[in-house]
């Protein structure tokens, strides 16, 4: 009997051609020979030109191959009408080649798994001073050892401070010096996934969006997310953010998460997220030093390759009045050469520094300005009066602007919660991260607080 097929198209009955074959191999061979070397031996499958054959034992591999290779493609053959070559696999040793080829083909239906990683932020960039060296070490050793040690690393400090710039330092190192699959994401962007899962397509039809989510969050070696604060609120979101947590945690991945402020102070977080957050490492970054600002400022003229020299005295005089925000510092010099080259390739001076920047130098509050300003200017705009602010008044049209002033005074200064409380009549620190934070959610739903808040930060830093 012969099977016709056409290669590679035609889905052969393996069951079928290879009890046929027995039957010739057993006309060939004794009774012993069959039932010791073909007794358990079956064939998978038939691949292409290749027939696939599974034996019970490591011995017979050899053994087939070496005396009946020819006997079995030639039985093949008459059936088939095809010449193949052979594979001899033990059973455990197909179940493996299985596993990577389902894994291949689950892959090969999701779009390819971008990392997101910034490429310019490295630890050879990263400026490193008082403020922030210990957090720069734990970066560091994890990105040597993902997984293995400080796992979670969890880095919080306020806006600006090179948060960001570390993390994605990290996924870089890793991504460089090893084949680990890194994904960097802000909360943002993994609650806009999560709410993914039931969207529906241009059809109309609800896609396996569960699938790729998972695939995207777990299917990875290391996990980065950025501004965990901002799932504050979201309880199915933290739900699902656990659940993957979890996930990796369990098997050995690392997970960055960073903030602007610790995972004890996040009360809008679920408390088992903040538990697990403390599991690992949790470090600090602070506002720079004025050397810090002085060097941070240096390595931008560097980096930036400014044909003009800058005076110390203006890369001293920008270092003191602009405020502990990085991006700010960096943008200060962007700016200042701007303004050069504008003004006709004026010089570089001091004078020039003042006139250049006197739009931006203050903008943010810094170590100068206090509390007491933030709460002078609310008051004056809400018609109160700034001891209102800061007693125990607990009526509306008070205890509002107060929220607010909180709000304003934990994002333009430097100051910590129990700080900010105690300028407010002696508040407790729970209260004022409980004020920031409903002020921070009603502000991405409601517009007209927003434009509200936006024009008090505006005549706080005038």
């Amino acid at each position: 009997m012969m099977i016709y097929m056409n290669r590679g198209v035609i889905k052969l009955n393996v069951d079928i051609i290879w009890n046929n074959a027995l039957k010739d191999i057993k006309e060939e061979l004794s009774s012993l020979a069959f039932s010791t070397w073909f007794q358990d031996v079956t064939l998978k499958e038939i691949k292409d030109d290749t027939a696939i054959i599974i034996v019970p034992m490591a011995i017979h591999k050899r053994h087939l191959y070496d005396n009946y290779r020819n006997l079995i493609q030639d039985s093949l053959n008459k059936i088939t009408g095809t010449n193949f070559e052979l594979e001899f696999y033990l059973e455990n040793e197909v179940k493996e080649v299985d596993e990577e080829q389902t894994t291949k083909e689950k892959e090969d239906n999701f779009p390819k798994q971008k990392s997101n990683l910034n490429s310019n932020y490295l630890f050879d960039n990263f400026i490193v001073g008082n403020s922030n060296k210990f957090a720069q070490a734990a970066a560091l050793s994890v990105a040597e050892n993902p997984g293995k040690i400080y796992n979670p690393l969890f880095i919080y400090g306020n806006s600006g401070l090179g948060k960001t710039h570390l993390m994605h330092a990290i996924g870089n190192y890793i991504v460089q010096n090893s084949q680990k699959k890194v994904l960097y994401v802000t909360s943002d962007q993994f609650r806009d996934d999560f709410v993914g899962i039931n969207r529906k397509d241009k059809d109309g039809t609800n896609f396996n969006y569960v699938e790729f989510f998972k695939n995207k969050y777990r299917n990875i070696d290391v996990l980065i997310i950025d501004d965990i604060q901002f799932l504050g609120g979201a309880t199915q979101t933290q739900q699902e953010f656990f659940h993957t947590f979890t996930n990796l945690y369990n098997d050995s991945k690392q997970i960055i998460v960073s903030s602007d402020r610790s995972p004890n102070d996040l009360k809008l977080l679920e408390e088992r997220l903040r538990t697990r957050f403390c599991w690992g490492l949790t470090v600090n970054i602070g506002p720079p030093d004025f050397e810090l600002r002085k060097e941070i400022l240096r390595k931008k003229i560097v980096a930036g390759n400014f044909e003009e020299e800058i005076p110390e005295e203006v890369i001293e005089y920008i270092a003191s009045n602009m405020g502990s925000d990085v991006r700010q510092l960096e943008g200060s010099i962007t700016r200042l050469i701007a303004y050069s080259t504008i003004m006709g390739g004026t010089k570089i001076n001091l004078s020039l520094a003042i006139e250049a920047l006197k739009d931006f130098i203050n903008k943010g509050i810094s170590e100068k300005n206090d509390i007491a300003k933030i709460q002078k200017t609310v008051a004056e705009f809400f018609q109160i009066s700034a001891e209102d602010i800061k007693s125990k008044k607990r009526s509306s049209n008070i205890a509002f602007p107060r929220q607010i002033a909180m709000y304003l005074c934990r994002k333009l200064t430097n100051e910590s919660f129990p700080k900010i409380g105690t300028e407010f009549g002696g508040k407790d620190h729970s209260t004022v991260m409980h004020s920031v934070e409903k002020i921070e959610m009603e502000i991405k739903s409601n517009k007209d607080l927003a434009g509200i808040v936006e024009k008090l930060e505006k005549d706080i830093k005038q």
